[in-house]
């Protein structure tokens, strides 16, 4: 692009989904070895902001060790006639999508997840400052979004000055997902789709509804609301419910049709509310992840930020590969933390009834939202450490996931005669919960059938066999 003809390095839609190995890296801004990271936009009257001004706070990219990796936070001041405080949102998720347009330059995640890193290869081009950062977020957020008049950013790389804003920040972001909580799916006749990540996950399309945020955790039902106002071609817009095919799994016709457009005809359904049959796709920025635990018929959740292994003994990195790449994988449900706080929570699976165990942190970040009844019955990393102890905490605490082991053992007795005589034959039938809580699969009934045999049966146990 001719306007980015004094920057070092290209810049454009061609560098969208450019991985940056840590081999390959100069330095790694934020990511998940730095506690304190964010970026947050503001809405300042215009007098308050100082047009153009790019201010570095801490060590500059040139004066970095190669490959090492430092704390970041980056603070926008952006004015404008049109500008309201409720669009504050909409251009702090543009920061990922303006960043990925630079050669050599990978954002991932959003708000206090942010990992940015840069190559080497744009390093020794002369891209070593963030100067040069601040003027490509400038002239892109003018070009492309007009209502934009006056912008001013401030890269914070001192440490103790990342903690101490972190605060302000994280304050900001609960501010706004407050406001956004009240009003329900049934109140609204649109929802709203982002596409920003398809350049990682060709095939995800996120859909954002009033009682369930994008996966990133950054885009409210208000935020897509505005964000397709002011960019009516941008990477987020209007999705038309259309009629209601199912109210418990949350499949809708406007959704269908919208998703088999934008992913080619790679997805053809939705259910928004399970994880199981046709669940929504998730790109890799999820906040977090639930993940079934076949052993206990039970949910798990684990967000990026929790470094250990979950109970079944995987880590988050294990279970976001499963989870990511636009694909809909049974049992595996990216999500953001305040959907959690969401009535709609996985609603067809049982939500909260399912879930039984989840991260001390995150467990303190929205026990304000679960069942009151549920909060000590949900084990976290610090009373159970692996399957085993986590069924003995469920039953002691007689959390609900122990009613559906009773009922399914109930259903997996066999419907003959205790006793088959010589010569004799019996079918048993086994119905479809059985098997899906076995692990075995949905939506199918399992038939035995014993011919010319002799057999007492006093229990029937069916397990899945992993492979080796």
């Amino acid at each position: 692009m001719s306007m980015f003809k004094d920057i070092p390095v290209d810049v454009g839609v061609i560098y969208e989904g450019e991985r940056i190995r840590f081999g390959d890296m100069q330095v790694e801004l934020g990511g998940s070895r730095e506690p304190y990271k964010f970026e947050l936009v503001r809405v300042f009257p215009s007098i308050e902001v100082q047009d153009g001004k790019v201010t570095v706070t801490g060590p500059d990219i040139k004066e970095m060790k190669v490959q090492s990796n430092y704390p970041l936070g980056i603070y926008i001041k952006a004015a404008g006639k049109e500008l309201e405080k409720d669009l504050e949102g909409v251009i702090e998720r543009r920061i990922h999508e303006y960043i990925n347009y630079i050669e050599g330059f990978m954002h991932l995640n959003q708000r206090y997840d942010i990992q940015l890193r840069l190559s080497k290869k744009s390093f020794q081009k002369g891209f070593d400052s963030f100067t040069y950062l601040g003027k490509v977020l400038e002239r892109l957020y003018k070009s492309e979004l007009p209502i934009v008049e006056k912008i001013e950013f401030e890269f914070i790389t001192d440490k103790e000055k990342v903690e101490m804003m972190h605060k302000e920040a994280l304050q900001t972001y609960t501010e706004r997902d407050a406001r956004a909580r009240g009003l329900t799916d049934d109140d609204v006749e649109t929802f709203y789709g982002c596409t920003l990540c398809q350049s990682f996950a060709p095939t995800h399309i996120c859909v954002i509804t009033a009682q369930r945020y994008a996966n990133c955790g950054a885009i409210s039902w208000f935020d897509g609301r505005a964000s397709a106002r002011i960019d009516p071609k941008g990477p987020v817009f209007t999705i038309p419910k259309g009629d209601c095919v199912d109210t418990v799994k949350g499949e809708y016709q406007g959704v269908n049709e919208v998703i088999r457009e934008k992913s080619l005809g790679e997805i053809q359904r939705v259910w928004l509310y399970t994880a199981f049959g046709y669940p929504h796709t998730s790109c890799g920025c999820f906040e977090g992840c639930a993940f079934y635990i076949p052993e206990l018929d039970g949910f798990g959740v684990v967000d990026r930020n929790y470094r250990g292994e979950t109970v079944n003994g995987l880590t988050f990195t294990t279970i976001s590969d499963a989870t990511a790449g636009g694909r809909q994988i049974d049992g595996f449900h990216g999500l953001s933390i305040e959907y959690l706080r969401s009535k709609k929570l996985l609603q067809a699976d049982g939500g909260w009834d399912r879930i039984v165990w989840l991260p001390k942190s995150v467990k303190e970040r929205v026990k304000d939202f679960m069942p009151a009844e549920l909060v000590d019955k949900v084990a976290t990393e610090e009373e159970v450490k692996n399957v085993d102890e986590l069924r003995q905490f469920l039953t002691n605490n007689n959390h609900p996931i122990t009613q559906r082991w009773a009922a399914a053992a109930a259903e997996t007795q066999p419907k003959t005669p205790e006793t088959i005589e010589t010569g004799q034959s019996a079918t048993l039938e086994l119905p479809p919960e059985t098997l899906s809580v076995a692990g075995l699969g949905s939506g199918l009934t399992l038939k035995i059938t014993l011919k010319d045999a002799k057999i007492t049966i006093k229990k029937l146990i069916i397990k899945p066999e992993r492979e080796k």
